[in-house]
């Protein structure tokens, strides 16, 4: 069992929860197909229980890149929709590295970067778009991780947020 700050040493007896492709088809959304990296590194790697998964950023299935800098072309709003679109690019690299969503046991940690301009301070208002997926997808016990939300003077391809990931895995 992974615990956490949150998270009680005793398990408590509940009924069986929704399944994380369940979850997703319940909020109305599907998995793109898993973006393929563009330089010289792999989507993900696995190491025993722990799934790393490379940097994804705000991209659409057809193609269209979210781009701008958050606080002078791009709201806080819309930023975090960027942010839960890369979510969702990260949840289908993790299926395509799984076969199953319901093999992820907990979400380790994000790491997120937001391309903001100088004096930006409301990151975590904008990385909450992915954190609030993955808890909406994976429930709260094994979707809530530990997270650093940083603010980076440029992205690849002026992209708005990239977050990468960890995940315990079956």
């Amino acid at each position: 069992m992974t615990l956490d700050s949150n998270t009680a040493q005793t398990a408590t007896a509940r009924g069986p929860s929704p399944r994380p492709e369940e979850r997703l088809a319940a909020l109305g959304l599907v998995l793109p197909p898993p973006p393929a990296p563009v330089a010289n590194f792999v989507a993900w790697r696995r190491t025993g229980p722990l799934l790393y998964l490379s940097g994804q950023g705000p991209l659409e299935a057809n193609g269209h890149l979210h781009v701008g800098r958050v606080g002078e072309e791009v709201s806080i709003e819309a930023a975090y929709a960027h942010a839960r679109l890369t979510g969702l690019n990260l949840l289908a690299v993790a299926k395509a590295a799984l076969g199953d969503l319901g093999r992820v046991r907990s979400v380790v940690k994000l790491l997120a970067f937001v391309n903001a301009s100088p004096g930006f301070a409301h990151h975590p208002k904008v990385i909450n778009g992915c954190s609030d997926l993955f808890v909406d997808v994976f429930g709260d016990e094994v979707g809530r991780g530990a997270r650093s939300a940083i603010g980076a003077g440029s992205l690849p391809g002026h992209q708005t947020v990239e977050v990468e990931a960890i995940l315990e895995v079956d």
